[in-house]
């Protein structure tokens, strides 16, 4: 087998178009090979793989395969495969990924802060009114997941002024943050924030985890005129007809929502059409092929050097 081809890279993905990450591959790496098929179920020819939504079973028969790159932040896409062969799977986290997250935050904490939802109703109904304005300082933000993402939201939002709780799984120590762990800190958490935002992986445990009785433990009086809700996570971590009674019964005063139980979210939505709720279509963090591509194949030459992987799953973390 020559060079060229054993260092062949698949390239399966379901919902769009390749064309721009294979292209950024030939330009990084005009040595690796990019298929988007395997030429026969067990291609021994195929040592990487990188993979968003992939085909079950796709992966199961590669002999020679050594690695499998998730080309977004999350993996629990390909962890919707039950025939995963027993390589390790690497996590994207990247600069350029990082810094999106944290920008789509920090746009919406603030918009929430100004009252954004406000302003665009009276801009609409040609109203001019200035109404109470709260500074940053005077609300709390609370973080649920504390990984890489979640503990650039909370520096970049700490830097704005505002007080940054966070929680996670396990006991964690961030600077700037009051971090809390556990079933009890995050009720403890939910109950002194004025926003939420959830940056959570969907795993088994998490699964449904926004639903009414996270809801409920919301603190109820806050500087915005009630607790906000902002998921940039994952859709399966909300229930959506509970975050829509929240709404309803006021126990939750607005949502932005970047991510949903089905995607793209269905016309027939109530969320569409909400007057608290801001959609966006899972466009918080895009992933940019000039950006990952480039990390993904340092990641390669370094395993081909003897080196270890870096930012590899926890199978039984599920993240």
């Amino acid at each position: 087998m020559n060079q060229t081809v054993a260092k062949r890279i698949l390239m399966s993905v379901t919902g769009w178009d390749p064309s721009h990450w294979v292209r950024q591959f030939k330009v990084h790496a005009p040595d690796r090979e990019v298929v988007l098929e395997p030429d026969t179920r067990a291609d021994p020819s195929i040592r990487y793989a990188v993979v968003w939504k992939q085909p079950p079973g796709i992966l199961a028969d590669l002999p020679n395969l050594e690695a499998i790159f998730s080309l977004g932040a999350g993996v629990d896409h390909i962890f919707r495969d039950n025939q995963l062969p027993d390589v390790p799977i690497v996590r994207i986290v990247a600069d350029d990924l990082t810094m999106r997250m944290s920008e789509y935050v920090v746009w919406q904490v603030l918009d929430h802060l100004r009252q954004g939802n406000i302003y665009r109703a009276q801009q609409r109904a040609r109203v001019w009114h200035e109404g109470e304005q709260p500074s940053a300082r005077d609300v709390t933000v609370g973080i649920m997941g504390l990984g890489v993402l979640g503990c650039d939201a909370a520096a970049k939002l700490a830097m704005l002024g505002f007080r940054v709780a966070g929680w996670s799984r396990s006991p964690k120590a961030v600077a700037g943050v009051d971090c809390h762990h556990g079933e009890a800190g995050l009720t403890q958490m939910l109950g002194t924030s004025d926003i939420i935002v959830v940056l959570l992986p969907l795993t088994d445990e998490t699964r449904g985890i926004i639903n009414s009785g996270l809801l409920g433990r919301l603190k109820r009086e806050t500087p915005l005129g009630g607790p906000v809700l902002i998921n940039a996570g994952r859709g399966g971590l909300q229930v959506e007809t509970d975050i829509l009674a929240a709404l309803e019964s006021g126990t939750l005063m607005a949502a932005s929502l970047d991510v949903f139980e089905t995607e793209p979210l269905p016309e027939e939505s109530p969320l569409w059409a909400h007057p608290r709720v801001f959609v966006t279509p899972h466009a918080a963090a895009v992933s940019d092929p000039r950006h990952l591509v480039p990390q993904m194949l340092r990641q390669m030459r370094q395993h081909e050097a003897g080196q270890p992987f870096s930012d590899v799953v926890d199978r039984k973390a599920g993240y």
